[in-house]
């Protein structure tokens, strides 16, 4: 496909006007001001329109969409132990695929095309993301509170055998990484143990950190350490990690994030909506440590949105730190798709330059909303709507255009969902 005379967000996160983006195969093999001499196929009309990076959701449990409005206004512990556990002890593999395809059409529609999903029922969401040609690094949550080994648990040998199975499947749109769910649903053993297992297969951590004050003052009171601190001690973050949330996280817990090259995830409209808290991503930043967006799940969010994502991420701190310089529009949409393309692993991904990947997508800047235009880059966060991604393209298929989605069936998805979800509700 060739963009043709099309606005463009660049690799410095600037924007250029009239440029042609040529994509053959999986990769952007042109950018260039002068038409391209060789044949791209077809050619798509860039006029009012931007190309620019897909966006990369650093933290998500996409199943969890069975859940979306079944759990509100409550505490996170309350709303996990009170609505979330009991409907997730009736999950079955039906509901979380479909779950899961619904999730990945509603990711399409906002421009997200891969996911750092934590969950389980991990065979089916493969399934599911590999069919909709999106990408995504899965992990089987593990979680344990019986003292001794963890590796004759179900969870444990789910994860490893997901981690053989299914590494690198889908021509390497689907990654494994290990996961422990966090410090206070696991014992010493078995997180020591779920990091041993990510360094045996030399795949990524992905782990919550400091959610709550809670969390993290109990882990202090526990183990007089802090979460970050307790986890590093373990080893789970000898391998490239991303630690979702850290609302909580301390100076000295920045401090290790930067030695050992985590990713942070922030997660503003979650830990907004349970009241959590605000990362501070500018103090994170300045520690030089790389900070990616995640939406958590719509359980607690409750919408995939990521341009919406993104302007309470850009917002927050301006208010936290009183300082309206924080956080710029060109940092967040760094956040949005090339931090969260590292974190996940995708080295070529995230960034429109030449020899990328052809992870992209199109908003229409046309609209009422986004005009006049004094600053492209500042309109895109602080003007733009989910509503206005009008093509999302992953290794260079395009999978969502103008409301159509190209690879899953909506209609069926929809309906097959409400049903897992009634049936759940009916067994409760």
């Amino acid at each position: 496909m060739l963009f043709k005379n099309i606005s463009i967000l660049n690799e410095r996160f600037e924007v250029e006007r009239n440029v042609n983006v040529g994509v053959e195969e999986r990769e952007i093999s042109y950018i260039g001001k002068e038409m391209p001499e060789r044949d791209f196929g077809e050619i798509y009309d860039g006029s009012g329109k931007l190309l620019m990076p897909a966006f990369y959701n650093a933290h998500a449990h996409s199943p969890m969409g069975l859940m979306r409005g079944y759990g509100e206004n409550l505490s996170l512990q309350d709303w996990l132990n009170t609505r979330i556990f009991p409907f997730e002890d009736k999950l079955y593999d039906e509901a979380v695929y479909y779950a899961t395809l619904l999730a990945m059409a509603e990711s399409l529609q906002f421009g997200i095309v891969s996911s750092s999903d934590m969950y389980y029922f991990c065979d089916a969401m493969v399934r599911a993301v590999e069919e909709s040609g999106a990408k995504a690094n899965i992990s089987r949550s593990i979680t344990s509170f019986a003292e001794g080994s963890v590796k004759n648990s179900d969870s444990y040998r789910e994860a490893e055998e997901l981690i053989r199975s299914c590494h690198g499947a889908a021509g390497g749109r689907i990654l494994i990484d290990a996961s422990i769910h966090a410090e206070y649903t696991n014992t010493l053993q078995s997180m020591e143990e779920v990091a041993d297992l990510a360094k045996k297969y030399n795949v990524n951590m992905h782990v919550h950190v400091s959610e709550t004050k809670d969390e993290h003052e109990n882990c202090k009171a526990k183990y007089r350490k802090t979460p970050a601190r307790l986890l590093c001690d373990l080893g789970a973050f000898d391998v490239p990690a991303t630690a979702a949330h850290c609302v909580w996280a301390e100076e000295s817990d920045m401090e290790i994030f930067r030695e050992k090259g985590v990713t942070v995830a922030s997660c503003p409209v979650s830990n907004l909506k349970l009241a959590s808290g605000v990362c501070d991503v500018p103090a994170l930043l300045k520690k030089g440590v790389r900070v990616a967006i995640g939406t958590d799940s719509v359980a607690s969010n409750n919408s995939l949105n990521f341009i919406e994502e993104m302007k309470f991420f850009a917002l927050l701190n301006k208010e936290r730190h009183k300082d309206p310089t924080v956080i710029t529009p060109a940092q967040t949409l760094y956040a949005a798709s090339r931090a969260g393309a590292l974190s996940q692993g995708r080295e070529d991904c995230g960034v429109l330059a030449l020899g990328k990947r052809a992870d992209l997508t199109v908003l229409d800047i046309s609209r009422p909303h986004m005009r006049p235009v004094h600053d492209l880059v500042n309109s895109i966060v602080y003007s733009a709507s989910g509503s206005d991604v009008i093509l999302t393209m992953a290794d260079g298929r395009v999978l969502y255009r103008d409301g159509e989605f190209l690879t899953i069936d909506i209609e069926k998805t929809m309906a097959e969902t409400e049903a897992a979800c009634g049936k759940i509700l009916a067994a409760l």
